[in-house]
């Protein structure tokens, strides 16, 4: 895992908010380090990165901007063995829905990340 000095999500519900923290913090790094090898994130809108470097690469631009998130709401995780559903209502009213893997470690990263479904 590639998480470095980065604390990890121990448990699924986790990851959203230390990808609050982490771009609030302009943390690029820690922001990719939430995620699988090969995951997929859907950004931006019709667009999907595939793995850590296209993932950083979609992420770069947003982080440079310095945006301040809120935490929104987050749903408590549905977990199903190694597998866990996470999804967040945003202040604008966009929810997003992510779809987190245990690590072998027992740790969570994300695998598919739709940052906004409706």
């Amino acid at each position: 895992m590639a998480n470095g000095d980065h604390a990890p999500a121990r448990e699924p519900d986790d990851l959203g908010r230390l990808f609050v923290e982490r771009v609030n913090d302009g943390d690029l790094d820690g922001l990719v380090a939430l995620y699988e090898p090969d995951a997929i994130f859907a950004f931006p809108p019709g667009e999907q990165q595939v793995g850590r470097d296209a993932i950083r690469a979609a992420l770069a631009p947003v982080l440079a901007a310095r945006p301040r998130l809120a935490p929104g709401v987050a749903a408590p995780a549905l977990v199903q063995g190694d597998l866990a559903l996470t999804s967040t209502r945003l202040e604008s009213g966009a929810v997003t829905a992510e779809v987190a893997r245990r690590q072998p470690d027992g740790t969570w990263l994300w695998v598919l990340d739709q940052p906004a479904i409706a």
